[in-house]
């Protein structure tokens, strides 16, 4: 310390010396506390003495060293998350002093901001910072803290503790949505048919933490037809991804979801309502598109038939339907345009129309209106309210008199308007079971007895028809059966009602007056009873002419002498019956001469002659000289003998000829169709060729003429036997031909007898009436005239074959058989 201290003499006035210590530089006791020094202490004797003494100075210490941080400035990181009363930092700081000069206190500066104040906390004693309250990054992520250390002096040490709050990811994202299409009532209202990419709202996400934490992702929770379409740091576009469809989806609550990076992320959601506008888009469709209804008819007027439905997809006005019928409905039926209800407004009738079938009409309300259709079927179902009718009200059937039993008279035709069982007929007859039999389900007629038209001309009942309906209906028919006349019956000779008689015809009767008359009648009616007077013999000098219509014998020249005497005149009568007619001859004597002086030898005369051939002439012979008689007879005997030589000789040439040709009529005959309708001429042209052949071929056939009907009280028999050729005698007993149609028949009559060709009980043609009927399981055959005659000349119907179309023709019928014993038959009067 020499240098330290230095040592000044005082001398007192008493002359000592004292020794001062003196302080030559300054102390610092932070640098040196304590000297210890020796002081020497000398005289001035020689050798000097000396003494020595150690001299400690103590230096005390003077507050004059302020208190130092070891570190001024301090930076530290805290978590945000750190709790309260955690350590932020430990202040270190030194002073130099001793004591209570060395004791430190710190505190922080006023300069710190109030935030830092409220949120830290320093130990005044240990200078350990502490958090007084939750940290806050986002509030303020840097803190300055300026702390000061004082020993008490007036001049502290400051230090500046900077506290950086590191991140923790407490915070959430947010999101902000700004509206492009601006929402209502917090609804964004959005067509269905908006394009695609239609941009809705922007979407701008934040978060308050840093880095990881702070990076934000968005997305939609779910699938929607939307997306969220990055375009700037943490914003999005939400926008249409698709097209829209209200009838799919009318609402979405759209989820927006924004994500932090942080370990781990936390998440915010916001929700977005979109709602979707409905746009006419979609037509009305119906739950069915074919509606099948079936409806009893006779239904009540304004009967529900049923409730038509349809749907709409859309919304609103769009989806309100409007139910129309379409033009194709008829006008029976009515449709209610609001609630669809279908309604029959008339009553329906099977029988007019048994099935409708329409369109109807759903449309919206929309703009433009959509509309769609469908298609009504209405089955009517059948009712028994129809009766079996009858083709006609009256049937009249026409049949020959020899129509066999159980052979077919005719069909009767009945029809039901309704359907099923109520539409299926059964026949039968109520009055006439005896007589005839109806098949029930075909309703064809057939006799029970065999028909005589001179006994019973006609025969009337009636016919009953009755469906099978659960309520049965029936109604009837007259049916009246009209025996057709065939030609049976031969003419029978009235006048003269003997063979025996004879008639006076004076000398004096001028030409052309009547000297008698024939007349004969017929059984049969029509042209089989119509009548046609001829002189076949005894008039070989054609001195008398008969009357072919009335009978009526007049004299055709005047009388000469040489006409004197009896004449004996053979008389034919024959009917226009087809297809053969039949006659009868009869014997009409005349006496020529002035007066009848002898009758008695006139009637000798007369018994003579009856044993006189028919083919040999009776002239006067009787009343004239011998020798004339025994002339006329010579010259007689000789030209008869000549005649029947040249009749065999002509007759046999012709018939070889003849047979091929024979053949080929009969042939063409089987097959033809009508015989020529002038029968007379061939009438004529055979009477021609009767006329002639010799009395000598007449001789040599000779049958006996008897009465046709025996047992019929209203025949007169011809007196006598007269004996007529065979050629003369022609009958078609047991072999009738129907090959020729009765004249009766008007040229517009129906061909009646093609019916009865066939076995069957359908008919091989079919007639229609003149208001045709749809036929249900009976055919009308036919309407008949009143004036036809009705023709069948067949017992087994199936032999007979047609082969013509000409509605004016028959075909040829041959029948095998006999032919039913002739009787009487009436039969319906032409008037003339």
């Amino acid at each position: 310390g020499q240098n330290v201290f230095g040592l000044d003499i005082i001398e007192t006035p008493e002359g000592d010396k004292w020794p001062q210590l003196i302080v030559q530089q300054i102390l610092d006791r932070e640098q040196k506390d304590t000297y210890v020094m020796k002081i020497k202490v000398e005289d001035g004797g020689s050798p000097p003495r000396s003494s020595t003494a150690i001299l400690q100075v103590t230096v005390t210490d003077v507050n004059d060293n302020r208190p130092v941080f070891k570190e001024n400035d301090i930076e530290v990181s805290v978590p945000e998350n750190a709790p309260v009363g955690a350590s932020v930092s430990q202040l270190h700081a030194t002073d130099a002093d001793l004591g209570s000069n060395a004791q430190i206190h710190f505190y922080f500066s006023n300069q710190i901001s109030s935030l830092a104040k409220r949120l830290f906390a320093i130990d005044n004693t240990t200078g350990l910072i502490t958090i007084r309250e939750p940290l806050d990054r986002e509030e303020s992520p840097v803190h300055k803290l300026t702390v000061l250390a004082s020993d008490g002096s007036s001049t502290p040490s400051r230090a500046t503790v900077t506290v950086n709050v590191t991140d923790i990811n407490d915070n959430v994202p947010s999101i902000d949505t700004r509206y492009i299409i601006n929402p209502v009532n917090g609804t964004v209202l959005l067509s269905e048919k908006a394009p695609l990419n239609t941009k809705i709202a922007l979407i701008t996400v934040m978060d308050k933490d840093a880095d990881l934490n702070g990076k934000v992702t968005c997305f939609t929770d779910h699938d929607v037809p939307f997306r969220l379409k990055p375009v700037f740091d943490n914003q999005f576009l939400l926008e249409t991804a698709t097209f829209l469809d209200y009838e799919a989806t009318r609402e979405y609550a759209i989820k927006i979801v924004a994500s932090d990076s942080g370990k781990p992320p936390l998440n915010q959601s916001a929700m977005l309502l979109i709602k979707i506008k409905d746009e006419n888009d979609n037509a009305p469709v119906f739950t069915q598109p074919i509606i099948g209804l079936s409806i009893p008819e006779n239904n009540a007027p304004g009967t529900q038939l049923t409730k038509i439905s349809a749907t709409d997809a859309d919304s609103g006005r769009n989806a309100e339907i409007s139910y129309i019928l379409g033009s194709d409905a008829p006008p029976i039926f009515n449709l209610d345009r609001r609630t669809g209800i279908l309604t029959a407004v008339r009553k329906l009738d099977r029988e007019k129309q048994d099935r409708y079938s329409f369109t109807v009409l759903a449309k919206d309300n929309g703009m433009p209106p959509l509309q769609t259709n469908a298609t009504v079927t209405v089955s009517v179902l059948d009712q028994n309210d129809n009766s079996p009718a009858f083709t006609h009200n009256e049937y009249n059937f026409y049949v020959p008199e020899n129509l066999p039993m159980y052979g077919t008279v005719g069909l009767i035709t009945v029809t039901d308007a309704d359907s099923g069982e109520n539409a299926a007929v059964t026949l039968s007859i109520l009055n006439g079971r005896d007589n005839f039999i109806i098949d029930p389900l075909t309703g064809v007629i057939r006799p029970n007895i065999t028909f005589d038209r001179e006994q019973q001309g006609s025969y009337t009942f009636q016919v009953k028809a009755v469906d099978e309906g659960r309520l049965q209906r029936s109604s009837t028919a007259k049916v009246t059966i009209n025996v057709v006349d065939v030609n049976d019956n031969r003419p029978v000779f009235v006048i003269p009602s003997s063979n025996y008689s004879y008639e006076l015809v004076p000398t004096s009767a001028s030409p052309g007056s009547v000297v008698t008359k024939v007349f004969a009648v017929d059984n049969d009616t029509g042209m089989n009873a119509e009548l046609r007077y001829s002189i076949i013999g005894g008039n070989s000098r054609g001195l008398f002419t008969i009357d072919q219509l009335t009978g009526n014998i007049t004299l055709k020249e005047k009388v000469i002498t040489s006409d004197h005497g009896l004449h004996r005149l053979v008389i034919k009568v024959n009917d226009l019956g087809q297809p053969e007619s039949l006659y009868t001859v009869a014997l009409v004597h005349l006496f020529v001469n002035e007066t009848v002086t002898n009758s008695s030898y006139v009637q000798e005369l007369v018994r003579r002659n009856m044993e006189t051939p028919v083919g040999q002439n009776v002239g006067d012979g009787e009343i004239t000289p011998q020798t004339n008689d025994y002339v006329k007879i010579i010259i007689a005997i000789i030209a008869g003998t000549m005649t029947v030589i040249l009749v065999i000789f002509v007759t046999a040439l012709v018939r070889c000829r003849q047979t091929p040709r024979h053949k080929v009529v009969q042939k063409n005959k089987q097959s033809g169709e009508w015989v020529s309708p002038n029968q007379e001429n061939r009438q004529i042209k055979k009477k021609k060729k009767k006329k002639k052949r010799s009395p000598k071929s007449l001789l040599l056939n000779f049958v006996t003429i008897e009465e046709s009907k025996p047992d019929d009280p209203g025949h007169e028999h011809i007196n006598g036997t007269l004996d007529i050729p065979v050629e003369l005698e022609e009958q078609t007993m047991g072999k009738y031909n129907w090959a020729t149609t009765p004249t009766t028949f008007k040229p517009d009559s129906p061909d009646l007898a093609k019916h009865y060709k066939s076995a069957s009980p359908q008919p091989t043609f079919q007639i229609k009436p003149e208001t045709p009927v749809p036929p249900k399981k009976h055919h009308v055959i036919q309407e008949l005239p009143l004036d036809n005659t009705f023709v069948v000349g067949c017992d087994s119907l199936s032999k007979c074959s047609s082969s013509s179309s000409d509605p004016y023709s028959v075909s040829e019928c041959s029948c095998q058989g006999g032919f039913k014993t002739p009787g009487p038959i009436h039969t319906r009067q032409v008037m003339e």
